[in-house]
């Protein structure tokens, strides 16, 4: 284990460890600080930064943060690191790899063929020497495109999940939500519900609901009941229509187990998904979810900054090769996250680092109603992801989530977010809009006429 030192004026400072050097360079959050590993003062940040700098990216190959012979995450990470991608850089140090990503020359192509070879730890390294506009400009060069029975994440689109949650899972507060999301255009990432309870007889009848819809109106989406893996495998063999499998991670092995989960549940999940060849353009199948945080939630950090942790939870995420996977940035709470200014920062590094791994990712722009932050705040975050090319947001009726408690953004957020920047739906659910009316011309039907539309579908007539 090496130590690091950097002089400033007078002063010298000594990290006595890489785990320590990443958490001092972190911009400040009070996740760290709850933790104790974040640096005294802004001074000691940028000493931090500036050695961190000088690390050969080779080190984090050489120096686990996390003990391999004890984390299945680091082995994970270690034993899939593909060497022939990583020689583009591997004589890079910390500083020259940013120089590198933010070149011109280095295009989503360079970006894409790369991104085997980077580490979380490398990502998370590069992206605490970034500014928020080198964070976004690095994002929208990086591409990651997946599919099921729509495409995802190509350039000029932006999907929206549409999450139609309600507090005692009524069917018909759903049903009512997911026609409204629809007619605004929504869905297109996939209809997820969040149930109000793990019961497996109310995963299933969810399930049915939404496929029944799906059905009935040809609509070319995915849907997914975001319970635990283990009741979702229970539901594919009761014969339930499972689309996605569905998760939350974190990123190491001790993290996970607090979820009730381990790497080979997941592998085995994604079989059984799998086998079920359920989709039409793809065979991406699960959904993942992360946030920083939640492995010291969970005293599962090992002294790790949470930054860096939650980009492990995206080396853990590339590895199943998922349709979907989102930071819910804001969720945990202001001990984590404490205002609004660190949720943006957060969001942006989330969305960097987990494009930079080749992770398809988007964003619950989000915050519980005690942290320091509002809606403006999130309008910012939001805005300034879709600049970076995010593949999806949540869209939540009236952006306040009634289930979970928190707030989000709304149906008509993702509509400003695509008129605003030009931006369109996944190309065949755009295509299913125009052939029900709800779009004309890649715009959105006027309000009368969607709701004449709507009008329609509840007397049980056609959209």
């Amino acid at each position: 284990m090496s130590s690091f030192q950097q002089t400033l004026g007078h002063r010298r400072y000594i990290f006595d460890s890489l785990k320590s050097l990443l958490a001092k360079a972190s911009p400040a959050r009070s996740g760290d600080e709850l933790a104790g590993i974040a640096a005294a003062s802004m001074e000691e940040r940028v000493a931090a930064q500036l050695c961190l700098a000088e690390v050969p990216l080779k080190a984090f190959l050489e120096d686990a943060l996390v003990p391999y012979e004890e984390d299945d995450v680091t082995r994970l990470i270690l034993d899939s690191h593909d060497p022939a991608a990583f020689a583009a850089v591997s004589s890079f140090t910390v500083g020259d790899f940013r120089n590198w990503l933010l070149a011109y020359d280095t295009d989503a192509a360079a970006l894409s063929a790369l991104a085997p070879g980077v580490t979380p730890e490398m990502a998370a390294a590069v992206s605490k020497l970034m500014r928020n506009q080198d964070l976004i400009l690095v994002g929208k060069k990086c591409r990651v495109v997946t599919a099921f029975r729509d495409t995802i994440g190509l350039p000029g689109r932006l999907s929206v999940r549409l999450q139609p949650n309600d507090p005692t899972d009524d069917p018909r507060s759903i049903a009512a939500s997911i026609l409204d999301g629809l007619l605004y255009g929504a869905g297109d990432a996939v209809i997820g519900v969040n149930p109000a309870s793990d019961s497996l007889q109310k995963a299933c009848a969810l399930l049915s609901l939404i496929d029944e819809l799906r059905r009935r109106f040809d609509i070319p989406t995915q849907s997914c009941v975001l319970a635990h893996v283990t009741t979702t495998l229970a539901a594919i063999e009761a014969g339930a229509p499972v689309d996605l499998i569905f998760q939350s991670i974190a990123g190491t092995e001790a993290a996970n187990r607090s979820f009730g989960i381990s790497l080979k549940l997941l592998e085995e999940a994604r079989e059984a998904a799998l086998s079920l060849n359920r989709g039409t353009v793809g065979d991406n199948v699960m959904y993942f979810e992360t946030g920083q945080g939640s492995a010291l939630s969970a005293n599962a950090h090992f002294g790790v900054d949470q930054l860096t942790c939650e980009a492990r939870s995206y080396g853990v995420a590339r590895y199943f090769q998922p349709l979907l996977v989102n930071t819910v940035v804001g969720f945990i709470g202001p001990e984590y996250l404490y205002d609004g200014k660190q949720i943006i920062r957060a969001g942006l590094e989330d969305h960097f680092c987990g494009k930079l791994l080749g992770v398809p990712m988007g964003c619950d722009v989000c915050y519980t109603n005690h942290a320091e932050a509002d809606q403006d705040d999130m309008d910012t975050l939001m805005t300034m992801l879709g600049v970076a090319g995010c593949n999806y947001f949540m869209g939540v009726p009236g952006a306040d989530d009634v289930m979970l408690h928190y707030q989000s953004t709304s149906f008509h957020d993702a509509l400003y977010l695509r008129q605003v920047l030009g931006l369109r739906p996944a190309p065949e659910f755009e295509a299913w809009l125009e052939s029900m009316g709800v779009m004309r011309d890649e715009q959105l039907q006027p309000v009368s006429e969607r709701h004449r539309l709507l009008e329609g579908l509840l007397l049980g007539g056609t959209m």
